[in-house]
């Protein structure tokens, strides 16, 4: 789409695994949490990690998981998502869970 900006950025290192960053801007016309996002995938393009600003509720920085990926209908999906406060060295604070989503029983039609 028109508007958006996309920018591989420097590599994440998350314990012995390396994981590429893909940065993107939004435009202000699509409602998301904040105008640039990062998003980190593994050496699969495995979706594992989300980092944004949740302006609706002041612009604190989280670090979203994407864990225990499942199947449905052939189409793979993180089947828990937890969203922590993301801290000063851009980890997650894993005490302060925010958002806690739990997905089962998936199928598409």
């Amino acid at each position: 789409m028109e508007g958006f900006k996309v920018e591989e950025t420097s590599p994440w290192q998350e314990g012995k695994e390396t994981w590429r960053v893909l940065r993107v801007y939004f435009p202000g016309l699509i409602e998301t949490h904040c105008q640039v996002q990062d998003f980190f995938f593994d050496e699969q393009f495995t979706l594992r990690r989300h980092d944004y600003s949740v302006n609706i509720a002041g612009g604190f920085p989280a670090a979203q998981l994407m864990l225990e990926y499942t199947e449905a209908n052939g189409m793979r999906l993180p089947s828990k998502r937890r969203a922590y406060v993301r801290g000063p060295d851009r980890r997650p604070v894993l005490d302060m869970l925010m958002v806690s989503i739990d997905i089962s029983d998936v199928s598409f039609s």
